[in-house]
């Protein structure tokens, strides 16, 4: 069975870890009628691994550079919806502080995968 080229990319697999997680927050988040809110948070999880994965089949380096500029743009809304969580008491500080540190963690492997992208 072949592999397409994201599946091997450490990036795609932890955006696909992360996705599994936020999922779970939006259903906690629908179980609180939040149902726009676990709806947006499903979509910006979503644009994360679908723009590596989207990226990933350019023809050329620039161009996937500029879909990973959108899924680092998906990572910094995803932080901005868990902070509406808190504040809708969907998750606790503690939830928050470890979901910001992957999604930190992750927007510096885009950053890195980006960077070299445009190096070569």
């Amino acid at each position: 069975m072949s592999e397409f080229r994201f599946e091997s990319l450490d990036v795609w697999r932890k955006s696909i870890e992360l996705d599994d997680k936020l999922f779970e927050l939006s259903d906690r988040a629908e179980n609180k009628r939040y149902y726009r809110y676990a709806e947006q948070l499903r979509a910006a999880s979503m644009s994360i691994s679908n723009n590596v994965a989207e990226g990933s089949g350019s023809f050329s380096n620039k161009d996937f550079a500029n879909f990973l500029v959108i899924a680092r743009k998906s990572v910094f809304e995803c932080a901005n919806i868990l902070t509406l969580f808190l504040r809708k008491d969907i998750i606790n500080e503690a939830e928050k502080n470890e979901l910001y540190n992957q999604l930190d963690f992750l927007s510096k492997m885009i950053t890195n995968l980006r960077k070299s992208l445009l190096r070569n």
